[in-house]
């Protein structure tokens, strides 16, 4: 008798390397449903209007889908009761409160931790930063943090196998869990990327906009040295990024797949100044055969070859990275073996791993 599985995922409030991790799964399992707090049909990747989703009962709440982040106090409520009763295998795509699911007894629960809890445990700080409300509100939310962090402690507890999407998260889940992992690399689309001959004619920086993607360090170092950089994307940092901007820095917005691959394809290398849980975008760069430049942490460590796929900065500054590609001799790099190395994380690669693990682990908790 086949197995009966159940996707749960976080929220489809937007499109995210997250959402892609879901919709390969969904693609693997395209009988399970999928549990979510909200939906937003306008925000995220209309592929997933097409399957079966499950809303909390956050959804029915009017306006909780457009400010989804007032309701944070009552989503570890929301979550736990999503019922899951009548599945044998659980599997929960998490970087908040979808791992906090209530499993029955004779139901194998794997999370794929995209992360622990950023704005609990690593990101506290930024968080707030990035929290566009006046000192009422950020009091309100530094307070219900605390109780937060020992539902999501308790949630994790809940899990019987973590899979985490780098060695990088893998410590993060040790340290704050308390708890071992396996680690697959999440999927990258590698079909929508294609590699050129043409030498690029500026470096490149993209994603959501984020305070602590320190994208400022590359906007920084090409706006001093006469740099031409392009930013795509959008994000609560981007007017500070565009208020400290020299006219070598051009911001081209949120674009299409299409509209992205053209820009990965035509730079000369793409910069990647954060500390990643992974780092899908970089790998999209790779995918189309050009370089990377990254800060020496995270995910980072896992993708970026020096002198092979890019090169490694040590510190997170302006002047660390600006000397570096200063120094850059992006011609050097081979387009094509940069292309290979990006095929190790494939879409299929993902698949079979994580059907392998499910078949492996189900197994062995079936006795």
């Amino acid at each position: 008798m086949a197995m009966k599985i159940a996707l749960v995922h976080d929220h489809l409030v937007q499109d995210g390397g997250a959402e892609r991790v879901l919709a390969a799964l969904q693609d693997l399992y395209p009988q399970a449903p999928t549990f979510v707090l909200f939906h937003d049909k306008e925000r995220a990747n209309a592929a997933f209007l097409g399957r079966d989703i499950r809303t909390s009962w956050l959804q029915k709440i009017p306006g909780a889908v457009e400010h989804y982040q007032w309701f944070l106090p009552f989503m570890p409520n929301a979550v736990e009761s999503l019922d899951l009763s009548g599945f044998d295998v659980i599997i929960s795509s998490s970087s908040s409160f979808s791992k906090g699911v209530v499993t029955g007894e004779h139901a194998l629960h794997l999370c794929y931790c995209h992360t622990p809890t950023r704005y609990l445990w690593s990101d506290t700080h930024s968080y707030l930063a990035d929290l566009k409300r006046g000192p009422v509100v950020k009091a309100a939310v530094r307070s219900l943090l605390p109780r937060l962090r020992l539902w999501d402690k308790a949630a994790a507890d809940r899990v019987d196998e973590f899979i985490a999407n780098s060695r990088a998260v893998a410590r993060r889940i040790q340290k704050y869990y308390r708890r071992n992992s396996q680690v697959i690399y999440p999927p990258v689309e590698l079909e929508k990327f294609s590699v050129s001959n043409k030498p690029g004619s500026y470096y490149l920086i993209g994603g959501r906009a984020a305070h602590y993607k320190r994208f400022d360090i590359a906007v920084d170092a090409c706006s001093r040295l006469g740099i031409p950089l392009k930013v795509f994307g959008d994000g609560p940092a981007l007017d500070d990024l565009r208020r400290r901007a020299k006219p070598c820095v051009q911001f081209v917005g949120a674009v299409s797949d299409r509209e992205k691959s053209e820009l990965f394809r035509d730079c000369l290398a793409f910069i990647n100044p954060q500390e990643e849980d992974f780092g899908i975008t970089a790998v999209e760069a790779m995918a189309s055969g050009r370089p990377v430049v990254a800060y020496a942490a995270g995910g980072a460590l896992e993708t970026v070859i020096p002198g092979v796929t890019g090169e490694l900065i040590d510190e997170q500054n302006w002047e660390t990275l600006g000397d570096r590609l200063l120094d850059l001799k992006p011609q050097k790099f081979d387009p094509l073996a940069i292309r290979r190395h990006a095929e190790n994380f494939s879409t299929a690669k993902f698949q079979k791993n994580i059907s392998e693990l499910v078949q492996r682990e189900y197994a062995k908790f079936k006795n």
